[in-house]
């Protein structure tokens, strides 16, 4: 791919990722509380939630959740967003 592309595609994703962040756990309560799938989604956006905690009324984790779903959901999507990573390097030949 040429590097235009490349620059489209990341552009993309972030105009994508900021749009979708409105999700973004803030520090009052809301009405229901988060759940399993809610768990997955503010462990995807953990990143862009911890940056815009320095700036606002925002934070990492839903502290009005379910309990056990939450925490399976967020901590599942931590580890695969994180942890896919490794497949991508590459190896090292000795």
């Amino acid at each position: 791919m040429k590097r235009r592309q490349w620059v489209a595609i990341v552009l993309l994703v972030l105009c994508l990722l900021f749009l979708l962040s409105g999700c973004i756990p803030h520090r009052t309560a809301s009405a229901d509380a988060a759940g399993f799938f809610t768990g997955i989604w503010h462990g995807w956006i953990a990143p862009i939630s911890l940056i815009l905690s320095f700036f606002g009324n925002y934070q990492i984790y839903e502290a009005h959740n379910t309990g056990f779903p939450y925490n399976l959901g967020f901590y599942m999507a931590i580890i695969s967003g994180f942890g896919g990573l490794a497949l991508f390097r590459r190896k090292h030949k000795d």
